[in-house]
């Protein structure tokens, strides 16, 4: 028994519970990025989910209380993982950051078959992530072209492109160049966004 505070005494809770609660729980989202990843948000099923970490689909529902919220979760730790693979825009630099999250993503198969399988599924304005991903797109456009507006003021991106032209274009690559990986492994996502950023994004070199 222990003190909850205010001098009343609470039930304890039984000792490693909790720490065995939650790497069950992340053991359920690690299978649910391949189980969503190859069949996507609509047709990966709880039950496929649940029988590969040893559950009936009761027992996965005491974890998560519905598919959407587990599989809200997973989109969840999907961005917060990107995100701490970019870093702060401030300390690396938009090219940096965009760079680190392509080398990141190339490490990480099943969250970038996730992401590429439910984008596609979006494109669907029924399907229920569909505002949710036109937003994504939009307001990381608006972010990017900020950044790229600084970039071009501290001379380090190409003055003549169009920062809002260019942030749709960068997601675009970056899209385009995962679906080419997740389809041929053998092709290099970092050497072709670094070609791209070379070729497109920065100054052109002065002539000698």
């Amino acid at each position: 028994m222990a003190s909850d505070g205010d001098g009343r005494v609470a039930p304890s809770r039984p000792r490693g519970s909790y720490p065995k609660g939650q790497a069950r729980r992340q053991q359920i989202l690690d299978e649910a990025v391949l189980v969503f990843g190859r069949s996507g948000s609509m047709s990966g099923s709880l039950r496929e989910v649940a029988k590969r970490v040893g559950l009936t689909p009761a027992g996965l529902l005491h974890h998560f209380a519905s598919k959407e919220e587990l599989f809200a979760e997973v989109l969840r730790q999907r961005d917060e993982r990107v995100r701490d693979a970019a870093g702060e825009p401030a300390e690396h630099g938009l090219i940096a950051q965009a760079a680190a999250v392509v080398a990141y993503n190339q490490t990480t198969r099943g969250l970038t078959s996730l992401y590429t399988t439910v984008v596609a599924e979006a494109a669907d304005p029924d399907h229920p992530l569909h505002d949710d991903f036109a937003e994504r797109y939009r307001a990381r456009a608006e972010g990017t072209a900020e950044l790229l507006r600084a970039g071009q003021r501290a001379g380090e991106i190409a003055p003549d492109i169009d920062p809002e032209a260019a942030a749709r274009l960068i997601s675009a690559v970056m899209d385009g160049i995962q679906q080419q990986w997740l389809l041929d492994e053998t092709v290099d996502m970092t050497a072709l966004f670094d070609e791209f950023v070379r070729g497109y994004l920065h100054p052109a070199a002065s002539p000698r």
